[in-house]
């Protein structure tokens, strides 16, 4: 007797996914047991299996991507044809593209264990000789031991495959046909919710997503190399991420070398720069960064903005140090926050956090580290979105604070919960890492001056705008963390940087807003800095981490583009905005174009006209400057000398 089968062709979907699952998962425990020396006491249990089950998350997307159309053919053919021609195309386009999968994970564990990192583009670009990478890989004779379990993979994936796809299931075409094909149509869109990764809104599943914990080997175990290796080979074909060719390396180098004042080369790392002489009695003191969304210096009245929209900021600008000619690296969130805790600079479109190869930055969580801090970072919403939380847990952050760690009635919008909770939410977790005995450094990330825009019941906002009454929210907000701060027992031994992560393009004179890129940068702590002043020099966001590691004289080997602003200068700042970058003084504002049209602007006076004819030297002094400082920083990042 046949058998019936209402749902064959889900049925059948759902063993091959459970059959290439335990596939995928039997190659990911193999790569842990051969890197289990990287797993020490300390681990707890629960990250591991935690790892394993990421493991399942990404294979899941995998398995999505290889099954749509075998499950389309499967669902016409089980519901309508019934035609062997089909079962037949759905078996050999299974067979193959997951023979060709399981292939993939199967060569990345030598190479995993070659360059502890997961498959991708770059095996194939990696000293320049495709060839070299392979032979170097094969010649160690262990790494042929992996060929077995491929073997075995591929002869069980076919035998067990066969039965699956070609067993024999009769669909009644009765009444039920309807149901069937609605089950069958959901049936898809969970697919492609597999796909997808994830349910939050905001972001799908990316590389970052894998990294969960401070332990590099977990957070890479739950990645399915096939998805590194399509990811990086889409990421590489996006015109944002293609490197940039301004001017010739070795020029451009020894340019910011002189630009550094550099006097002791280091050939490896050829902008590293020892910084701040060892003091044994140092008293590391408590960091905290709030990186301010779109709080441009055009909305502070301090810069001359009559709506009194930022009381507060303006009260601590003149409170502590400030300088009133600071620069973004960019116009987006990412390049703030990855300028800021970084200290390189924005590369037209490319976006840093996103790359899918998780590149390690000797940035400020990695330099604390190093003296004894603990380090967290908060943000009101989705951790994932732009990649953040996975690049900051890669990049020695220890914990991150986001939207599922908040009470689910306190979000109230894509943007997650108000600025004012994130920092009420913040102080007893600041109170727990004080109570360790060691210092912290906490990077805040504020959203609520960005639609969609929220401002609580409670605040009752003097000006009848949204936009300013957001603005206003903000500055309450601010005021509300840093009067909660002062409360608590590690105030007074906390240093506060408020900088945004850009401006708002609120004026535009040129083709450039410079309101988008003008920001505060405000260093704060009554009981550190006993004498208030402005400083006027040209200050940039990637100025930051330096400055602060000056100002608290913690040693450390400075290889970034950022300098000292407490005891260096620098000539002009330069930024990005996508598709053209500024460099300014407090004189002249140079605009280049990616189709290198340049613009030289008195922009002190607001005068239109373009002096780039009657200036060349300028003009000639500031390109180079900017373009050697970007080049540099792409050729870091290629060398991985970063």
């Amino acid at each position: 007797m046949k058998k019936l089968n209402f749902f064959g062709n889900i049925i059948s979907t759902i063993k091959v996914y459970a059959l290439a699952l335990v596939i995928f998962s039997s190659f990911r425990l193999i790569l842990f047991i051969g890197e289990i020396d990287r797993i020490d006491n300390t681990v707890p249990m629960s990250d591991i299996l935690y790892s394993f089950i990421m493991g399942i998350r990404f294979d899941i997307v995998i398995c999505g991507y290889i099954m749509i159309i075998p499950y389309v053919l499967l669902t016409i053919n089980f519901l309508f044809i019934r035609a062997n021609i089909l079962n037949a195309i759905s078996f050999y386009f299974i067979l193959i593209f997951f023979s060709l999968a399981f292939f993939v994970v199967a060569a990345d564990i030598p190479y995993f264990n070659q360059f502890f990192s997961r498959f991708s583009v770059t095996a194939f670009e990696w000293a320049d000789n495709p060839v070299f990478v392979f032979k170097m890989i094969i010649e160690e004779p262990r790494y042929w031991l992996y060929i077995i379990p491929l073997i075995i993979s591929l002869v069980v994936f076919y035998k067990v495959l066969r039965k699956i796809i070609y067993s024999k299931n009769v669909i009644n075409m009765g009444t039920r046909l309807w149901l069937q094909t609605s089950i069958s149509i959901v049936f898809l869109t969970i697919i492609f919710i597999g796909i997808r990764g994830r349910i939050e809104e905001k972001s799908p599943i990316r590389t970052g997503t894998a990294y969960f914990c401070n332990n590099p080997f977990l957070n890479q175990l739950g990645l399915n190399p096939n998805f590194t290796l399509i990811r990086s080979l889409l990421d590489k074909f996006k015109e944002e991420n293609k490197p940039i060719e301004l001017m010739a390396n070795d020029i451009a180098i020894a340019n910011v070398q002189k630009y550094l004042n550099i006097k002791r080369l280091n050939s490896a790392f050829p902008i590293q720069r020892e910084q701040n002489e060892i003091d044994s009695n140092t008293n590391f003191k408590n960091i905290v960064i709030v990186i301010m969304e779109s709080m441009s210096a055009a909305k502070m009245g301090i810069h001359g903005n009559k709506d009194n929209l930022t009381p507060f900021l303006d009260r601590i600008a003149k409170s502590g140090y400030y300088f009133e000619n600071t620069y973004t690296s960019g116009i987006h969130t990412f390049n703030g926050i990855f300028s800021t805790i970084f200290s390189y600079p924005a590369l037209f479109r490319q976006h840093p956090l996103k790359g899918s190869s998780m590149l390690k930055y000797h940035g400020i969580a990695t330099t604390t580290k190093k003296h004894g801090y603990s380090s967290i970072y908060f943000t009101t919403h989705d951790a994932q979105f732009d990649n953040v939380e996975g690049f900051l847990l890669a990049n020695d952050f220890e914990k991150i604070v986001s939207k599922k760690d908040y009470p689910a009635d306190k979000v109230k919008t894509t943007l997650g919960v108000p600025d004012d909770f994130m920092f009420e939410f913040s102080i007893p977790i600041l109170n727990e890492l004080h109570k360790k005995g060691k210092p912290f450094l906490s990077v805040f990330m504020t959203a609520s001056d960005h639609g969609p825009y929220y401002i609580p019941d409670y605040f009752k906002p003097k000006n009848t705008e949204i936009k300013k009454q957001i603005v206003e929210y903000a500055d309450y907000s601010l005021e509300k963390f840093m009067q909660l701060s002062t409360k608590q027992p590690w105030y007074k031994n906390t240093l506060f940087v408020f900088v945004a992560d850009h401006g708002a393009p609120m004026s535009a004179l040129y083709d450039l807003s410079l309101d988008h890129n003008h920001s505060p940068l405000i260093f704060y702590q009554p009981n550190i800095i006993k004498e208030s002043k402005v400083f006027s020099k040209m200050a940039g966001q990637i100025d930051v981490f330096p400055s602060i590691m000056g100002l608290l004289k913690i040693p450390f080997d400075n290889n970034t583009l950022g300098i000292n602003l407490f005891n260096e200068e620098r000539p002009y700042i330069y930024f990005n905005a996508d598709d053209k970058y500024g460099v300014i003084d407090q004189t002249w504002l140079l605009i280049v174009k990616r189709d290198n049209s340049v613009g030289l602007f008195r922009y002190t006076e607001k005068d239109l006209t373009n002096y780039e004819k009657q200036y060349p030297d300028i003009v000639k002094q500031m390109k180079e400057y900017a373009e050697s400082n970007l080049q540099v920083f792409q050729y870091l990042i290629k060398k991985q000398k970063i």
